[in-house]
């Protein structure tokens, strides 16, 4: 949940939520104990409501207009944005703040050290498109409590204009696909590929160097759960 750890994986009593809650923050503080950060990977994009068919669970009950980004020519439909049915309108006033207070809660109760986006784009979208400068993202760079947390971006999501790699704002670091895409080439034996490979191992300052971002803020992989 956004709140709280699933009791599901927890080795302690199910039933007890402070046991819960308690376990995980030891998890934390021994990982942390090792050297080991703790990154969430967290989906503030889309709930499991589905489109404008879809079971009424929580957001949409409580105020199906406020929560959900809503076709312009027919507000009784969902835009899917995410390919899940529905997509969260973080740039409403009280769905920014209900991520910041989630957000907050995982760092300052439990400990942890950061969170990787899932379609992170959705989180900049206004009725433009994107945004580096969304009221979202102005409102965590602001915030005491995460303004030290490691923000990772999976830097598209399904909409139109979706593929934003590059273009997220400050601190923030980014899956890097070109990365992916040129070792993968590299790897099936495709020629000419040295200078793009040297490109990317040397931190892809296509991308970021021109808003004055450092290498790091390129994440660097191969794999990921949704392919190869």
């Amino acid at each position: 949940g956004f709140f709280c750890p699933d009791p599901r994986f927890a080795a302690c009593d199910k039933t007890d939520p402070t046991a819960v809650a308690e376990e995980f923050r030891a998890m934390v503080a021994t990982l942390h104990e090792h050297g080991l950060e703790v990154v969430l990977d967290v989906v503030y994009n889309h709930t499991p409501e589905g489109n404008e068919h879809g079971p009424t669970l929580s957001m949409r009950g409580l105020d199906h207009a406020s929560w959900y980004w809503l076709a312009a020519d027919d507000p009784s439909r969902c835009e899917n944005l995410t390919g899940c049915g529905n997509t969260l309108d973080v740039a409403h006033t009280r769905v920014t703040q209900f991520v910041l207070d989630s957000l907050r809660y995982w760092v300052h109760e439990m400990g942890v050290d950061g969170f990787r986006f899932d379609l992170a784009p959705v989180l900049g979208r206004t009725r433009h498109g994107f945004d580096s400068h969304a009221a979202f993202f102005t409102a965590l760079a602001q915030d005491p409590i995460l303004a030290r947390a490691r923000l990772i971006a999976e830097a598209w999501d399904a909409g139109p204009d979706g593929y934003q790699v590059g273009r997220f704002p400050g601190r923030w670091l980014e899956w890097n696909d070109k990365f992916r895409d040129t070792v993968r080439r590299f790897w099936r034996g495709e020629e000419n590929l040295a200078g793009e490979v040297g490109y990317r191992l040397c931190g892809s300052a296509d991308l970021y160097e021109g808003a004055r971002r450092r290498p790091q803020a390129s994440i660097n992989f191969i794999t990921a759960h949704d392919g190869f």
